[in-house]
């Protein structure tokens, strides 16, 4: 097997962390959004929603459509695109062209993030896959970590156009990575579209795409509002709570690594246990969140379990889609985007009619629906063993 350049899974990270900067970093810059284009708070909001949005609807299509493309080629468009979008973000004096060149990398935020996580495992031995996964996964937590923030701080410390300039860099130097050390990787044995489509027919990716949908839920009902929690909750002041995000990202690049060799070892147990996991952390949060220094402690492991989240759903759902695993991994994308959107929906919802303490038990809910898709799956797979 032809070795391959050990900075290249580096660089597809970086890819991915160009990707969740530009996509995320942009709720911590919308107080100078809205007073460079003089627009509400609510117009300003749609540069977030409408990303989410199209990343929901557009990633499975997109990915059909290029899935005979060299894989090269793809990412680097995709990558390329994100630079320019952050260019144009920095320089633009229109909000409306802003907000169309929030729609056009959103297309292919999906299809890099699948490409790239498909790429990454073909490009090392077999029994290597799911580290070289793993590492590229990074790209999403140290993202989380350092990205957001460090676009927030550029933006309230030099300019908002040197925190969109920061996104803009970033993604170049990827690009120019992919440019100079991934190979040439045309598609030998392309996939017709009935093929791929065909994992759909799946019952049991059924229930794979809803235990994504619920995690992602389970997560992202409370994280949506983990800032207001501490603050009315605990009674952290704003530089806490800020320490609290930034802890809570930072412990995120740990549980990464954590859950990706939980994996390597059983898949199912480690999928099993991360509901209960998570299922633990919110009992606590709820019962102690009023308790200062307990808080900041469960902060800190509720950081580790939330980064296993995405893996551990990721490598789930790629257990039903072998056989279209690019597909497979923009129905990833596509499916935890719109997990987030009802989770932060429901979150709010419970906010509303209960006070923010119960907004806890929008989180349990959803993971106690997670925990009985894979319930129903793992007994599911276990009938059809014993009856062979």
């Amino acid at each position: 097997m032809k070795t391959v350049n050990p900075f290249l899974i580096m660089v597809l990270a970086l890819g991915v962390f160009g990707i969740i900067t530009t996509e995320m970093g942009i709720i911590g810059v919308l107080p100078q959004v809205t007073q460079k284009f003089q627009i509400s708070a609510a117009q300003a909001g749609w540069l977030v929603s409408l990303f989410a949005f199209v990343v929901a609807i557009s990633g499975p299509f997109l990915t059909l459509l290029v899935s005979s493309m060299n894989r090269k080629w793809i990412l680097l468009i995709a990558v390329f695109m994100f630079a320019i979008s952050n260019l144009v973000y920095a320089y633009t004096t229109s909000f409306d062209i802003m907000l169309v060149f929030r729609i056009l990398p959103a297309i292919f935020h999906p299809v890099f993030f699948s490409v790239a996580l498909v790429t990454a495992a073909k490009l090392v031995p077999a029994e290597k896959s799911r580290k070289a996964v793993t590492n590229v996964f990074a790209g999403i937590t140290v993202g989380f970590a350092f990205g957001v923030p460090l676009t927030s701080y550029l933006a309230e410390k030099i300019s908002l156009e040197a925190a969109f300039l920061f996104g803009a860099v970033v993604s170049m130097i990827a690009f120019v990575g992919i440019l100079a050390w991934l190979p040439s990787m045309p598609v030998t044995k392309k996939m017709s579209y009935g093929h791929q489509l065909g994992i759909l027919r799946n019952s049991q990716m059924w229930l794979h795409i809803m235990t994504v949908i619920f995690i992602f839920a389970a997560m992202f009902s409370v994280y949506s509002y983990f800032a207001e929690y501490l603050g009315q909750v605990t009674n952290m002041d704003g530089a806490w709570i800020s320490i609290m995000l930034m802890a809570f990202g930072m412990i995120m690049i740990f549980g990464n690594f954590f859950f990706g060799s939980l994996l390597q070892k059983s898949v199912k147990k480690t999928v099993i246990l991360f509901p209960l996991l998570y299922a633990a952390i919110y009992v606590l949060a709820y019962f102690l969140g009023s308790y200062f220094i307990p808080m900041v402690i469960i902060v800190v492991i509720w950081g580790a379990v939330h980064s296993g989240g995405l893996i551990v759903s990721q490598t789930w759902l790629m257990t039903e889609a072998k056989e279209a695993p690019e597909f497979g991994n923009s129905l990833f994308v596509s499916f935890s985007n719109l997990g987030i959107t009802i989770g932060t929906a429901i979150g709010g919802w419970f906010i509303s009619h209960f006070g923010i303490h119960q907004l806890i038990w929008s989180g349990l809910m959803f993971t106690l629906l997670a925990f009985c898709m894979i319930a129903i799956k793992t007994k599911t797979l276990t009938r059809s063993v014993a009856d062979r």
